[in-house]
């Protein structure tokens, strides 16, 4: 039996058909807090549990009986970095141990052992997350990723109205950028074939280092219309996430890791044929952004 929670997030909800797809003997369960989110041809072939995944109770019933269990701690901006992850992971971590859960895919961030990794505000909370189930006596493996292409999906309005995107990098500071699918992909690779053991991170790095010059650039050719990039100032983007309504230490999470990010955090692994994934970021636009965009 496979677990998987987050089932109807960017990579759960990709991850789901991957298993279903692969896989004839394995009973997928998934955990989920609205069961009616779940498209139907998928709802009516796994079982289901509703509830949070941060909840005692609801992962004591959704890990008994479970081989592997897909773990994503959800990031929710109204809590603090400790509470969104270290404290939403605590009781699973237990639940684990006590049904004996062999082996857990997490998603995680890149960073670990890095000079940076102790002031990345919501990387070093994640990180912590993973130290949690690693300690529960699991096999372990934490992908560990960069920022996904998908985070442009929520400038999509901006980019079409204004020709404009933003953040926090240098526009000429290159880093590596995943697709989602990706990473659904690996993490469906490791919960079939659970011949691996101990405890280890799996980094997930796309197939370029990017810049958000090289975004604009790409975005443009795509799009027929130009697109360039702002830079916006750490003190800007952490009071409009305030402005917002977010938890003010989330926000300040934000923004440590984005800071992080431009001091090297992302830049500790090496992309080889093993940590490099296929979508390029040419292929996720032209798929996923330009309809987004010119819709």
């Amino acid at each position: 039996m496979i677990v998987v929670t987050a089932p109807t997030g960017n990579i759960g909800s990709q991850l789901l058909p991957l298993l279903l797809e692969s896989t004839h003997e394995e009973t997928l369960r998934v955990v989920v807090r609205d069961p009616a989110r779940l498209p139907g041809d998928i709802r009516d072939r796994v079982e289901v549990i509703a509830g949070s995944h941060g909840d005692a109770e609801v992962v004591d019933r959704a890990f008994e009986g479970a081989d592997a269990v897909f773990w994503l701690a959800p990031p929710d901006a109204s809590l603090t970095p400790e509470d969104a992850f270290p404290g939403f992971t605590r009781p699973a971590a237990k639940a684990l141990a006590a049904h004996g859960v062999g082996h857990v895919v997490g998603i995680s961030a890149l960073g670990r052992g890095t000079a940076v990794a102790n002031r990345a505000g919501l990387v070093t909370a994640s990180l912590a997350a993973d130290d949690l189930i690693a300690e529960s006596g699991v096999a372990y493996r934490a992908l560990a990723n960069p920022s996904f292409f998908e985070n442009l999906l929520e400038e999509a309005g901006t980019i079409r109205e204004k020709g404009v995107f933003t953040d926090t990098a240098d526009a000429d500071h290159k880093v590596p950028r995943v697709a989602v699918a990706d990473i659904a992909a690996v993490a469906a690779g490791l919960l079939l074939d659970r011949s691996w053991t101990g405890s280890d991170s799996v980094p997930v790095l796309g197939p370029q280092d990017l810049s958000p010059n090289d975004l604009a650039r790409i975005m443009t050719a795509q799009f027929g219309r130009p697109v360039r990039y702002e830079r916006q100032s750490l003190d800007a983007l952490y009071a409009e996430l305030v402005g917002y309504g977010l938890n003010e230490e989330f926000a300040r999470g934000v923004v440590d890791m984005k800071r992080a990010k431009d001091e090297g955090l992302d830049a500790g692994v090496t992309r080889t044929p093993e940590t490099a994934s296929p979508t390029s970021f040419e292929q996720w636009c032209a798929r996923v952004l330009k309809p987004a965009v010119l819709s």
